[in-house]
């Protein structure tokens, strides 16, 4: 596995998230943020935060399998949340459990949690962004 996480000494120790990845593998990856829509771009969710962050996880394990990889290479996500508020975080941690059990994955990763206004179409809620490193 190319990336190894950790939660250093002398930091905080979430449980939801890793405080740093530290990354050995060759191929570094950018993956666009992904959305609630599935292989034939229809919405998934709407309305459902829970539902849109599941798949938007579920496009990020798509989009790395394509390319010989999987969720346990990603180094780093960005989730964007519209009118982000402290309450939705139940609803954000139901999407992310939902795919962790359908992926078989450990979703623990090091992350950005960003509120903003709106995305780039009406309908979504989330959109959750990667980095991964691939041997």
């Amino acid at each position: 596995m190319a990336v190894t996480l950790i939660n250093p000494d002398g930091l905080p120790k979430p449980e939801v998230y890793r405080q740093l990845s530290i990354a050995t593998g060759t191929r570094l990856v950018f993956l666009a943020g992904q959305v609630a829509r599935d292989a034939e771009g229809r919405r998934v969710g709407e309305g459902d935060l829970a539902a849109q962050v599941e798949q938007a996880y579920l496009n990020v394990a798509t989009a790395l399998a394509e390319i010989g990889g999987s969720f346990a290479d990603v180094a780093k996500l960005t989730i964007y949340v519209v009118d982000w508020t402290p309450d939705k975080m139940p609803l954000l941690g139901e999407g992310v459990a939902r795919a962790a059990a359908k992926l078989g994955i450990d979703p623990v990763k090091p992350i950005t949690l960003l509120g903003v206004a709106a995305l780039g179409e009406p309908d979504l809620l989330v959109e959750v962004e990667a980095t991964a490193v691939l041997d």
